[in-house]
This record gives C-alpha cells, sequence and structure tokens, in this order.
C-alpha cells in the first residue's frame, strides 16, 4: 500500500496511472461498441445480445465494480494533475495556446461533459425500469430529441478527449520521437474518430430512422 501511495504522489506515478486507467477505459470503449453494434442487426439480434450479457450474471457485477474503481481512478488522477499543472504554472504563459492542440487544451472540459453523460446514461439504462426490452429502451430514449441531441453532443466530445487520449498514452510509456509521432497522432485520431462515429451513429439512427431497432 505504502509503495502504491508514493508512487500515486508522484508527478510520473499519476502520469502512469492515467494512461493505465485511460488504456483500460478505451478497451470497454471497444468491447461496449462491438456490442452496441448488434444494434445495426436488428431488434432481435440486439436483444438477444442483452440477454446474453445478463445471463453471465455475477461476473457482469464484478466487471462493473471494476470498471467502476478504474474509472474514479482516472477522475481522480486527473483532479490531481490538474492542480499540480496550475500550482506549477500559477499564471499562463502567453505561448500556450500555440503549444497544444484544442484537444489537449480542452482536455478537463470534455472530462466534465463525458462524467456528466455517465450519469445520464447509467440513468436511463443501467438504473431505469427494465418493463420494456433492451432495444425498446434504446429507441425511446435515443429517439427523444433533447436527450438523443445530448447524446450527440457528448459523444463529440469522448471523441475529442479520447483523440489525444491515445496519443498522451503512448507519450507516458516512452513512445515520443519525431519519426513517429506524426504516425501516433494521426493513428490515435483516426481510432477516436471511427470509435465516436459509430457510437454517434446510434443516436443519429434512433432520430431519424423509424425503422431502426423495429
Amino acid at each position: 500500500m505504502s509503495w502504491f501511495l508514493s508512487v500515486f504522489q508522484s508527478s510520473i506515478g499519476k502520469k502512469y496511472i492515467m494512461a493505465l486507467s485511460g488504456a483500460c477505459l478505451s478497451f470497454f470503449l471497444m468491447a461496449h461498441l462491438a456490442g452496441n453494434t448488434f444494434s445495426f442487426l436488428g431488434k432481435e439480434a440486439y436483444n438477444s445480445y442483452a440477454a446474453h450479457l445478463h445471463s453471465l450474471g455475477g461476473f457482469i457485477h464484478v466487471l462493473e465494480a471494476c470498471l467502476a474503481l478504474v474509472f474514479l481512478a482516472h477522475i481522480l488522477t486527473a483532479i490531481l494533475l490538474f492542480i499540480d499543472n496550475l500550482s506549477a504554472r500559477p499564471t499562463r504563459y502567453a505561448v500556450s495556446a500555440t503549444d497544444r492542440s484544442w484537444s489537449a487544451s480542452t482536455m478537463p472540459y470534455t472530462g466534465a461533459l463525458i462524467l456528466i453523460f455517465l450519469v445520464v446514461h447509467l440513468l436511463n439504462f443501467h438504473f431505469a425500469s427494465k418493463m420494456i426490452s433492451t432495444a425498446d429502451q434504446v429507441k425511446t430514449v435515443l429517439g427523444n430529441p433533447p436527450l438523443g441531441f445530448f447524446y450527440l453532443v457528448a459523444l463529440s466530445g469522448l471523441t475529442l478527449h479520447i483523440s489525444h487520449g491515445f496519443w498522451s498514452l503512448f507519450q507516458s510509456f516512452g513512445a515520443n520521437h519525431p519519426q513517429y509521432n506524426r504516425f501516433l497522432q494521426r493513428g490515435g485520431l483516426s481510432m477516436a474518430v471511427i470509435l465516436g462515429a459509430l457510437f454517434m451513429l446510434i443516436p443519429l439512427l434512433a432520430l431519424t430512422t423509424d425503422g431502426f431497432l423495429q
């Protein structure tokens, strides 16, 4: 425990925790997206996928608990690093806006948006009534214009957040060289855009296509 606290208290240690937790959350997003793509196959396929998940019983609850711990570690570390950066630079440098990309400079704001989105998402799905099928619930929630548009905005923020997060992950583990930095940046951006676009396609279809999940 003392080793963990010493790592957590150091700037380098916090960056490693941030990178590892971010990597775990990214893998979860990919797995979650893979499951959500069943919605493109129709109501029966999506409900069958949801039923398979529910059949895992206690194993799902263990995974949810682990995911919650990882997410809390990511949030807490992000807050601590943000405070450390403010303490190290009490005044903003005039060149800071040009030295950092837009996705990097907006990380605290997109992170806050993602946190709000997570609460809304859990209230509408995880803690919602199970009186209707999962497919009907998705269609009802995301087909509601205010909620559907909120999902699109929040998922846009998620895309921007992870576009920088992928790049930061490589930097945190020493993958920083002029020869391949541009490739890593473009690769991270491409992965984020593909991930975000596929996620956003679901509320878009729910809002615009009557036959979606029917």
